[in-house]
């Protein structure tokens, strides 16, 4: 595949735990972070530019080479991370699913410190019910 490119694709992704369960504790959150964190950065092209969420969902904003085949992608840091949080921390016991989807938006570059300020607020935006539906989605309306 060709090397040969330039873009700006800047994504905010976002999908929940298992049944919108409060999985992500105090003790598992940073490690779920960590291991996105990790698998994120060993993908070719991409650039990490936060990650934060509740105890019951992640949101990530990325920079994507428009080589990467997103459905995919999303599939293997969900399922990755899931089994290693699980072998860390739940020593081989699933403390850690994801619930099946995601929501992926895209945004301009500057758009960028709103969407990374957003992110780390997570916890604050959903206190304060002051959270961006459109940013919160993983399905259509109505679904």
């Amino acid at each position: 595949m060709s090397r040969n490119f330039y873009s700006e694709i800047y994504l905010h992704i976002v999908w929940h735990t298992k049944n919108s369960s409060p999985l992500l504790t105090a003790t598992v959150e940073p490690i779920a972070h960590r291991c996105l964190k990790d698998r994120i950065l060993k993908t070719p092209d991409v650039f990490l530019h936060e990650i934060g969420g509740t105890e019951t969902h992640v949101h990530v904003a990325v920079t994507v080479p428009p080589t990467l085949t997103l459905s995919d992608w999303i599939g293997q840091l969900k399922g990755g991370s899931s089994h290693d949080v699980n072998q860390e921390v739940g020593k081989r016991q699933k403390v850690l699913q994801w619930q099946a989807g995601y929501g992926v938006v895209s945004f301009g570059k500057k758009d960028l410190p709103w969407v990374t300020n957003y992110i780390r607020d997570q916890r604050d935006h959903h206190a304060r019910k002051t959270a961006h539906d459109r940013l919160e989605q993983i399905s259509p309306p109505g679904a």
